[in-house]
């Protein structure tokens, strides 16, 4: 087993491939330490792709889980310029299908309002919902 430098956390402690078990995937939040801004995601242990065209049968690929660092073009430039070191990987929780995975990831994106939350970098939910400019949140009124 290769050493990981900044392995992912999970209840504290670092997170093996032999912690898996029959798990699908995780949702997770990425910590740059330096700014504290967070990145929450997902990302699947494997995945399954048809051996050829017409071939029915599938194979199951591992995925590059360890060495993620998110698909956030904001997040790997931050990466990139105050390096893997200065960022906390902590898995937030596991789940045993691709559909639970998902629907957790989304459901955590809205409970941290991380399209509002200058404090998240996510710039969409699903690819469906989207950072909403500041002159809009500024204009809600709300019945008391």
């Amino acid at each position: 087993m290769t050493e990981i430098s900044n392995p992912w956390l999970f209840c504290g402690k670092p997170f093996t491939s032999d912690d898996i078990q029959d798990s699908y995937g995780f949702v997770y939040c990425i910590t740059n330490l330096k700014t504290n801004h967070k990145y929450i995601g997902r990302k699947y242990f494997y995945s399954k792709r048809k051996l050829k065209r017409k071939d029915k049968r599938r194979t199951t690929l591992y995925s590059d889980w360890e060495e993620y660092y998110g698909s956030s073009e904001e997040l790997l430039k931050d990466i990139e310029s105050y390096g893997k070191e200065n960022f906390m990987r902590q898995i937030l929780s596991i789940h045993k299908t691709k559909g639970d995975v998902n629907i957790n990831e989304v459901k955590e994106q809205f409970a941290r309002n991380v399209l509002e939350d200058a404090n998240y970098i996510n710039r969409n939910i699903n690819g469906k919902w989207h950072r909403i400019p500041k002159h809009i949140i500024e204009g809600r009124r709300y019945s008391k």
